[in-house]
């Protein structure tokens, strides 16, 4: 094995190298240097209430959390069982969901309590619920959240 030596060498100082400038660019016209002015000065678009993110739509997934089922310790919404909610302009809800499986012990009142704690939503006209079983609820569904409550993580 051969031995390698590095060669080291002390100086004072370094010149600096020089510096950018926007006239060195080249191109017909050079980039200003407020470019970014109008775009910092945008204020962000405002959500609609009924898509996802805005105010209606929130508070409809928020009430769908405080809906347990009795079997597990988890929300329903958490647990994977809302496949969708759709929220129209004058606040008319669609939610489609299902249930573990169609032998559910709550299979008859579970829709009716989703219709009620979302009607209730301020804001929220009608409410329907549209219960599916088509794709199958599988554990696959479920949220972290839920999965680590029940020590699946």
């Amino acid at each position: 094995m051969t031995e390698r030596k590095i060669m080291v060498e002390e100086v004072e100082s370094v010149e600096a190298p020089p510096k950018a400038r926007l006239d060195d660019a080249g191109g017909e016209q050079p980039r200003q240097r407020d470019y970014l002015e109008g775009f910092l000065s945008q204020k962000p678009a405002e959500t609609p209430a009924g898509e996802p993110g805005g105010d209606l739509y929130d508070a409809i997934i928020d009430a769908l959390k405080e809906i347990f089922d009795p079997e597990i310790p988890v929300n329903i919404y958490d647990l994977g069982l809302i496949y969708g909610v759709d929220v129209t302009q004058d606040g008319h809800a669609v939610v489609t969901m299902t249930l573990t499986t169609p032998h559910c012990p709550v299979a008859e009142s579970m829709p009716g309590e989703v219709e009620l704690r979302v009607g209730a939503v301020p804001g929220v006209g009608d409410v329907e619920v549209n219960l599916v079983w088509d794709p199958p609820w599988d554990p696959g569904k479920m949220s972290d959240d839920a999965k680590l409550e029940l020590g699946m993580l």
